[in-house]
């Protein structure tokens, strides 16, 4: 017969709630505590184009960054679709960096002796 385990749920939980409210109080608390980020904002059809034409780059090159159809991106410039959070997430940051995107974060590769610069 297997050993059975006491768990005790009603001092846990209570432990758990004494901390988070100590916690809410700005007492110092051995907590593990995440923060999650709000879900990106919803871009309007003119400033997604203004971040593809910051990089120079065609709907069909654009989309190839984004990892998305051409189409995709057409209809997101035309407003008839909404990019996904995902995506929102990935163009928000092309916004504030447009160079990322296009390196996907690899250094950039000389020419002629496929050296990093």
């Amino acid at each position: 017969m297997a050993k059975k385990i006491k768990v005790n749920a009603y001092n846990d939980l209570r432990s758990s709630l004494t901390d988070a409210i100590a916690y809410e109080r700005g007492e110092t608390v051995d907590l593990r505590v995440t923060e999650i980020p709000a879900p990106p904002k919803p871009m309007k059809p003119k400033e997604i184009r203004r971040i593809r034409e910051s990089l120079n780059a065609s709907q069909e090159i654009f989309a190839h960054f984004l990892c998305v159809s051409p189409k995709a991106v057409q209809s997101w410039e035309q407003g008839t679709r909404h990019p996904q959070p995902a995506t929102l997430k990935l163009l928000d940051i092309a916004k504030k960096n447009p160079a990322v995107l296009v390196s996907g974060g690899r250094p950039k590769m000389h020419a002629r002796s496929k050296t990093p610069r």
